[in-house]
């Protein structure tokens, strides 16, 4: 194989590993951005606490129902956490 080939082939690899972790991180963030907006919709334009924010989090990371618990303990009604917490999962 020459020299030249094997290079191409290197630099293609890198470029697609690279560019599909690029596509992929963004999507994480997004989701929970989307479990915090939604939480926000309800509060009419107040901000999402630590503790709201913390619970998008524990979502995203798989523990459903610990968004919720969370969610609800800061005074958000319970559909709307449990629709928040639904969107937060990657």
């Amino acid at each position: 194989m020459r020299t030249s080939t094997r290079i191409a082939g290197v630099l293609t690899g890198l470029t697609l590993a690279l560019g599909g972790a690029a596509l992929v991180a963004p999507a994480a963030h997004a989701d929970v951005t989307a479990c915090i907006n939604q939480v926000e919709r309800e509060l009419q334009g107040g901000e999402a606490s630590a503790a709201i924010r913390t619970a998008c989090y524990d979502a995203q990371s798989g523990n459903h129902e610990k968004c919720v618990t969370g969610l609800t303990a800061s005074s958000v009604t319970n559909g709307t956490a449990v629709s928040a917490c639904k969107v937060a999962p990657d």
